[in-house]
């Protein structure tokens, strides 16, 4: 596998994320409160969020199921036994005095997730994924230079999935961050609403010389974009790197991300595991998973993207990147199926699957469910490109026209006016005039310059207003010119 390499200013960044996915179960992981978002303050805290004297936490089986789920799809161990325990600090907004976690045993162990950087795959090791209640929320808006604390959060059950430091560059640690997005949304065990804060990640960040022990880390802590993921390490190296070369020593700490200003500021002084004073949770048991319950969890598994992928290589011939893009989620896994079934040409499906497609999704912030242009829509355009109707160019016209306006494939070809051109002597003579207006390139390409052809392809179709059939002009072209 690939992992960058590339050096900034003779240093080598090291990179390791710690991502909180918050669980989609309906109840709390100790509850029977609501996880719902967006309640007013305080309406969703029960006494056992607040550990008031005489509760018990009681466990939520759903939430151990999501992470069974998790662990078999990144193929990590499952613990047939693993270990809650009390994260001790004080902070206004857990109530408490202390988090319930999990720390020298947890649920899941080890484990990797793969992932493409362009067109080079990439893996990351997983240290461990563990189960943990989130805490409340400190509000300082709208209350005259006070904070306000709102618990409903407080209790609400999360993963946290940890990697090992492989990371090498902040492009890298945003595509797994999207590959890791991608899988929790995949699996349904996380609905991914990050301006939720149900997906968001801290970045531990460290730089070295090549060869040296790693460097002080410093963690950036609750990054709720890919976007401010990447500017935030991107900023924390250069950060680094300026105090090591000022003559400065780089302190462990927790720092925060300001995206107004895009720097990064210290938080507190980072703390390690002996300052939480971790110890076993006396009121919950050891969590036991028995094998027949990680088997069921297996069998109701949906397709992983891995499998999928491979699926897609093998039925439909696809270049491992194009299967790994067509597996980006449920439903662009079933949009691709569904057209390339439809036309038989699932090479240019996929194409204009990450081309216009996805450029217009992306510039709409729209969803692959959300396509006005449906995949047996997409699939009829495809088929008329693939039977010499359309051009390329011609295909792209008619592709715009459906998704502002709708309609019908053919009726668009006539009133556009992009039925192909078939008076072959009309080429012809167009084809004359093209290699007379650019004798230079006729004698590069007689010269062995195979660009200078495509550069006279390019002016023929321009020539015929894109109506020529391209496989025609190549074939003209060449006998022409020989």
């Amino acid at each position: 596998m690939a992992t960058l390499s590339k050096l900034i200013r003779g240093y080598e960044v090291v990179i390791g994320l710690e991502t909180h996915a918050q669980l989609s179960t309906r109840s709390k992981i100790f509850s029977g409160s609501s996880t719902q978002f967006g309640a007013a303050p305080n309406t969703q805290a029960s006494p056992v969020d607040l550990a008031l004297p005489g509760t018990l936490p009681v466990m939520n089986r759903g939430a151990v199921e999501r992470a069974i789920r998790f662990g078999l799809a990144v193929g990590a161990t499952v613990a047939p036994l693993s270990i809650f325990a009390r994260k001790n600090y004080f902070y206004p907004d857990l109530p408490k005095g202390y988090q319930i976690s999990q720390y020298e045993t947890p649920v899941v162990q080890g484990g990797s997730v793969e992932f493409f950087v362009g067109d080079l795959k990439h893996k990351v090791q997983l240290t461990r994924a563990h189960l943990e209640e989130d805490a409340g929320k400190s509000l300082h808006e709208d209350y005259a230079g006070q904070t306000g604390i709102d618990l409903n959060r407080a209790g609400t059950p999360l993963l946290e999935i940890v990697t090992e430091p492989d990371m090498r560059a902040s492009i890298e640690a945003v595509e797994y961050a999207k590959a890791l997005h991608s899988l929790v949304v995949w699996l349904d065990i996380c609905d991914g609403n990050m301006q939720e804060g149900s997906f968001r990640c801290d970045a531990n960040v460290s730089v070295r010389r090549p060869g040296a022990e790693y460097g002080t880390r410093r963690e950036i802590k609750n990054l709720n974009s890919f976007k401010y993921l990447q500017q935030a390490i991107d900023y924390e190296i250069q950060w680094q790197i300026d105090l090591i070369e000022d003559g400065g020593t780089v302190q462990q700490a927790t720092v925060l991300f300001n995206p107004d200003t895009g720097e990064t500021r210290a938080m507190r002084t980072k703390e390690d595991a002996h300052d939480y004073r971790y110890f076993p949770d006396p009121d919950l048991p050891p969590l036991a998973i028995a094998p027949e319950w990680v088997e069921q969890v297996r069998a109701a598994m949906p397709e992983l993207p891995r499998v999928m992928a491979e699926r897609f290589q093998k039925d439909y011939g696809l270049p491992a990147y194009d299967a790994s893009m067509m597996t980006q989620g449920k439903a662009v896994g079933a949009f691709f199926e569904a057209a390339a079934k439809a036309c038989g040409q699932p090479k240019l499906v996929a194409n204009w699957l990450m081309g216009e497609v996805s450029r217009r999704l992306n510039a709409e912030e729209k969803d692959i469910a959300d396509s006005p242009v449906s995949a047996a829509t997409l699939a009829a355009l495809i088929g008329r490109i693939a039977d010499g109707t359309l051009s390329n160019s011609g295909a792209r016209q008619v592709f715009d026209q459906l998704w502002t306006a709708g309609g019908e494939i053919d009726a668009i070809i006539d009133a556009k006016g992009l039925k192909p051109m078939s008076d072959s002597g009309e080429l012809e003579r167009i084809l004359d005039e093209v290699l007379a207006a650019n004798p230079k390139s006729v004698e590069e390409f007689r010269a062995g310059k195979d660009k200078a052809f495509n550069a006279l392809v390019g002016q023929a179709m321009k020539a015929t207003k894109g109506k020529a059939n391209p496989s025609q002009v190549n074939e003209l072209l060449k006998k022409k010119l020989s």
